[in-house]
């Protein structure tokens, strides 16, 4: 194939008007575009290309990548310099390509990842898959630093000992919590919209309920518990008479009548409670209104059609939980049956049945056989709970403890091979790459599958059918919440603040629906198999009835998310949500330098430098209009200093003018038409969302490569260098190759040189 491709080159390059060897052809054009600036004498941007022939582009990886890059993006030459013709910029980025694949398979760099801590969202994934207690025990975790972009890079998740503490208190109160040995008072949890609850777009409740929120809660010993629901506003204006729906695990519990009286009409306030009894573990409790209009009419839209009810002039305020009263002795829950695999016969020994629980517990959590020096202190540690008279289960539940605090558990370790001293490069070890694998979809421990298969050496011919099995398992949704999260800046959504006063429509409704429309959309991509390139063009989107009508959207009703097809360039692929929107404007306005700088960083790969320490800000001024602030960017980039990077990014983001700083299209602003038109250097014009797909959709190899480029650093929790390039274009190539499916993304991933191998630590 490579021989192939230099022999295509040869037969087409003409650089210099003639045929030419592609090594020589390539470094004509260096001499005559490049050298002139980028030689021992001048080395604008600290780059010089004298005495590094292009020929030999494989010994200088580092510098010849740079070349790669800044050519293939547009931005060498820079503006106003000559520039070679199309052709030849493309015959000369093939071969170069070419050549630096070539040098790093016959030299492969795979790296040597630092010892990773498990972050956050790790240990709490960790710890539900471990012991089946589905809640978030990271809470009480001090917050975890960030590195290129993902909170999960190995080198930047330090240890202190505010960590150290946390763990211990944390893990005492999981242990406890998972054997039922915690001494269990009475205490009332409030729950709230965005604090523990979710909206009522959860499909927890009816289709036909309004107003409601959904809590998805740990209920710790099997007892009596109260709920005390909070209403607010004034449901009789409803016809007919109003009813507050209660439901537990999607069951009604109750039905109240939600009337207020004429008395109570000035409150707009009214609480109604009950007090169940409830079996141990976890349980959904659901609240709403019900809405006796959205009866079903037949006919089939999402697998029903409902009759578009009113607006409800009420709603749940909270929901207070309170208990365990009169809890009962530790039950058959699911944490007890996960650990406690045996009971030791009356009279018999107990060591051989702690010994198996604990051999079980810790195998798992240390995502590797446990041997002899593993269990030997956990069995002292249960031994001296039982000598000091403490149950079986207390002193499981010690060592338990033990486990949760241990480096094993709380690090991942990647050992060389024992014996001879390793080579430049080796394969990681089955049980390793069983652990990256896990905690790449999962952002967890490995399953009973993976850890038997690893145990047996047989994982690495099974990744064709296990990564796409891992990806259809709901722990999948890691990469929606960890990989998505960060890469579209979503997590930012929760913090953003609009100017109330410019923005009186965007409340907390609205603004979960912008975070949750793109979170379904990635997830529908990722369980759908999709093709990433919809991430760009996707003619539909995931919308409930308030984010429609934000986008001006007719026909979708209910609170609840459903697909829904999508006609025009308005509305269609990541640039247009609004959470993305949201996210890269300002409180008071849109920001076209914002919008265009997110793109070249997460959709192109290209993001620009920092703006020299003299540069002057553009100032985030309320009064701008559309007009004004493209006069002002006009002039901010007057300069050259300015211009090498706004004349990349104002043009992508000024296509995105017509969408305003909360996400909703407007085609004027005030008396003023919006200018959605852009032109990009070297002529190239477009305008507005429609444009700019079909100009990214013209580079889509450029955005597979960054997709590629982002899922690769935070699938090895490093930051990637030059020597990662070839095997980021060789996931693209391979993706290409099976219609751009994520799965065949995660498998190249998985597949590629930095993911299966590693240099030896340095001694």
């Amino acid at each position: 194939m490579f021989r192939f491709v230099l022999s295509s080159i040869a037969a087409a390059a003409s650089l210099t008007g003639q045929s030419a060897a592609p090594a020589a052809a390539a470094q004509t054009l260096v001499n005559r575009y490049c050298l002139g600036c980028h030689n021992d004498k001048l080395k604008t941007a600290s780059v010089s290309l004298e005495g590094l022939p292009a020929a030999s582009a494989g010994a200088e990886a580092k510098t010849w990548e740079k070349v790669l890059s800044k050519v293939r993006t547009g931005e060498m030459p820079p503006l106003g310099l000559p520039k070679p013709d199309a052709a030849s910029s493309a015959s000369f980025l093939t071969w170069l390509e070419a050549e630096l694949d070539r040098a790093a398979r016959a030299r492969p760099n795979p790296g040597a990842p630092s010892i990773h801590r498990l972050n956050r969202a790790e240990y709490g994934n960790a710890v539900r898959d471990l012991l089946g207690l589905d809640i978030d025990h990271s809470s009480g975790l001090p917050a975890d630093d960030s590195g290129y972009g993902f909170d999960n890079i190995g080198e930047v998740l330090t240890v202190s000992p505010l960590h150290m503490e946390k763990y211990m208190s944390t893990a005492r109160r999981v242990s406890r919590l998972a054997l039922g040995t915690a001494e269990l008072k009475p205490a009332v949890e409030k729950f709230t919209t965005g604090r523990g609850a979710a909206s009522d777009s959860s499909d927890e409740l009816p289709l036909n309920v309004r107003g409601g929120i959904v809590v998805r809660r740990y209920f710790p010993a099997s007892a009596e518990y109260s709920f005390l629901v909070r209403l607010r506003g004034n449901p009789s204006q409803a016809m007919p008479p109003p009813q507050l729906d209660l439901r537990l695990d999607g069951k009604r519990v109750k039905l109240f009548d939600a009337s207020i009286s004429a008395a109570e009409e000035a409150q707009y306030t009214r609480n109604f409670e009950i007090r169940l009894p409830l079996a141990a573990g976890m349980h959904t409790v659901g609240a709403g209104l019900l809405n006796e209009y959205a009866k079903a009419e037949g006919g089939e839209t999402g697998g029903r059609r409902f009759a578009p009810p009113p607006p409800t002039p009420a709603s749940v305020d909270y929901v207070l939980i309170g208990g365990p009263f009169n809890p009962a002795a530790p039950g058959d829950t699911e944490s007890r049956r996960r650990i406690l695999l045996c009971r030791p016969p009356a009279g018999q020994p107990e060591e051989p049945c702690a010994q198996r629980i604990l051999t079980a517990l810790a195998r798992r959590a240390y995502r590797r056989p446990a041997g002899k020096p593993d269990i030997e202190p956990l069995m002292a540690l249960f031994a001296s709970v039982r000598k000091e008279g403490g149950s079986f289960d207390a002193g499981i539940e010690t060592a338990l403890r033990a486990i949760l605090v241990s480096p094993s558990f709380l690090f991942r370790v990647e050992r060389d091979p024992s014996g001879k001293a390793p080579g430049p490069v080796h394969a990681v070890s089955d049980l390793a790459l069983a652990s990256r694998l896990s905690f790449f979809l999962w952002s967890s421990i490995p399953d009973e599958e993976l850890l038997q298969l690893a145990e047996q050496g047989k994982l690495r011919p099974a990744l064709k059918q296990q990564v796409p099995r891992m990806l259809a398992d709901p722990k999948s949704k890691a990469l929606v919440e960890n990989f998505a999260g960060q890469w579209l800046h979503l997590r930012n959504v929760a913090g953003w603040r609009p100017d109330p006063d410019k923005f009186p429509q965007f409340d907390e409704p609205l603004r979960a629906a912008l975070q949750r429309e793109t979170e379904l959309f990635f997830e529908h991509i990722v369980r759908d198999d999709r093709s990433v390139l919809e991430f760009l063009n996707a003619d539909y989107s995931y919308l409930n009835e308030r984010l429609a009508r934000h986008y001006g959207i007719s026909g979708v009703r209910g609170g609840y998310f459903r697909r829904v097809a999508l006609n025009g360039d308005e509305r269609g692929g990541i640039l247009t949500h609004g959470s993305i929107l949201a996210v890269t404007s300002y409180p008071t306005r849109t920001s076209p330098v914002l919008r265009g700088k997110w793109i070249l960083e997460n959709v192109l790969g290209a993001p620009p430098p920092p703006p020299p320490p003299d540069t002057p800000n553009l100032a985030d001024s309320a009064s701008f209009s559309p007009r004004s602030l493209r006069e002002a960017l006009e002039k901010h980039r007057a300069s050259a200093a300015c211009a090498s990077c706004h004349s990349r990014m104002d043009p992508l983001g000024f296509a995105l003018e017509n969408y305003d700083a909360v996400g909703k299209f407007r085609t004027t602003e005030g008396d003023i038409s919006i200018d959605a038109s852009a032109s990009m250097p070297g002529g190239i014009r477009f305008a507005g969302a429609g444009g700019l797909k079909k100009i990214l959709m013209e580079r889509h190899d450029e955005f597979v490569e960054c997709l590629a480029e982002k899922l690769l650093t935070y699938a090895l929790g490093r930051g990637l260098d030059h020597s990662d390039l070839p095997a980021v274009r060789q996931i693209r190539r391979e993706v290409a190759r099976d219609d751009y499916r994520f799965s065949s993304l995660a498998l190249a991933v998985v597949n590629s040189v930095p993911f299966q191998m590693r240099r030896p630590a340095e001694r």
